[in-house]
């Protein structure tokens, strides 16, 4: 069977046992990480080192009981710098039967990068969570959701079985390692997973201000944020999808904005049919009942302006036999 594109909004995914749609409460520790890759000189800046590492000092913790309270596994994206900079917290984390993921090594800037360059990124990332708590990662998010059209197959050549970068989908898909450069040399047949996600489930746009750094200086109630992202996780729920909430815990780990996360945590769980589990599992799920294979399309424009855009290939989803 080869299809054209998803039919009104359909998924090609049925979930397990009785489940009818998924859940997954993901984490990015960034800690001082991002702030640092932003700008080497941010290590003079105490006030704006303490206020990143409030994430793995105090809401970690917060967060790991939140998580066992509930009964559910978040995943963690854990950049390498973080994990050699706090061991014993990411060591508790594993400890705790959460999923720890790849996120860079000093959450670096994506765009644009050199393969040769990205790759050294993501051994060395690799390289510090096998030593810091002997895991070998599954799952990769790019810093700043900053996928680069190499990124697949540098994540295939390692071993990945998902990446939770792109905003393309309501739902988890196969994408294809290749994409369509108009290269011949463009043919890799191998796959990974991809598990959307989506700026309005991030509290980095709802909550996120430090002067100078980042943020508007509007910082949002939590209860108008809970009302949203419940509001995400019905339409997710009623539509048979997957709903992903990423947080940074020096963000949503602060006393009020956990006690929303948590409330949301219930409400998702009392869902019927809700599945609310790791983005590894999803990801295996994906991988063994999925049979069509995205193939990502590139958008051509010759010369501008002038010149329209042209799309390579035509067809941007095509069924792989298994």
């Amino acid at each position: 069977m080869t299809t054209n594109a998803f039919p009104d909004g359909a998924h090609p995914i049925a979930w397990p046992d009785n489940f009818n749609a998924a859940a997954s409460f993901t984490f990015d520790v960034d800690a001082e990480s991002c702030t640092i890759a932003h700008d080497p000189t941010s290590t003079r800046r105490m006030s704006l080192m303490s206020h990143q590492s409030y994430g793995p000092r105090v809401a970690v913790p917060r967060l790991l009981k939140i998580l066992e309270r509930q009964e559910i596994q978040g995943t963690f994206f854990i950049p390498g710098f973080t994990a050699e900079s706090y061991p014993d917290v990411v060591r508790r984390i594993v400890d705790g039967g959460h999923e720890v993921a790849h996120h860079g090594y000093l959450h670096e800037p994506m765009q644009g990068i050199d393969a040769a360059t990205e790759a050294n990124y993501l051994d060395r990332g690799l390289e510090a969570l096998a030593k810091v708590a002997g895991v070998r990662p599954v799952g990769y998010r790019a810093p700043w959701w900053e996928l680069n059209w190499h990124s697949p197959a540098l994540l295939a050549d390692r071993g990945f079985l998902y990446d939770s970068s792109l905003l393309d989908g309501d739902a988890p898909y196969r994408m294809a390692v290749a994409t369509d450069s108009g290269d011949s040399r463009d043919t890799d047949s191998r796959d990974i997973v991809e598990i959307p996600v989506d700026w309005a489930l991030d509290d980095w746009e709802q909550y996120a201000f430090y002067p100078g750094v980042t943020g508007s200086g509007v910082i949002e109630s939590p209860a108008k944020v809970l009302e949203m992202w419940t509001l995400e996780a019905e339409a997710h729920h009623a539509q048979g999808s997957c709903f992903v909430l990423t947080n940074h815990p020096f963000i949503s780990g602060r006393p009020s904005k956990a006690v929303a996360l948590e409330q949301l945590i219930e409400r998702v769980k009392a869902m019927d049919g809700m599945w609310v589990t790791t983005l590894e599992r999803i990801a295996e799920h994906t991988k063994t009942t999925v049979n069509e294979i995205h193939r990502h399309a590139r958008i051509e424009v010759p010369s501008y302006p002038g010149a329209g855009a042209s799309f390579k290939p035509a067809r941007l989803l095509e069924a792989i036999p298994r």
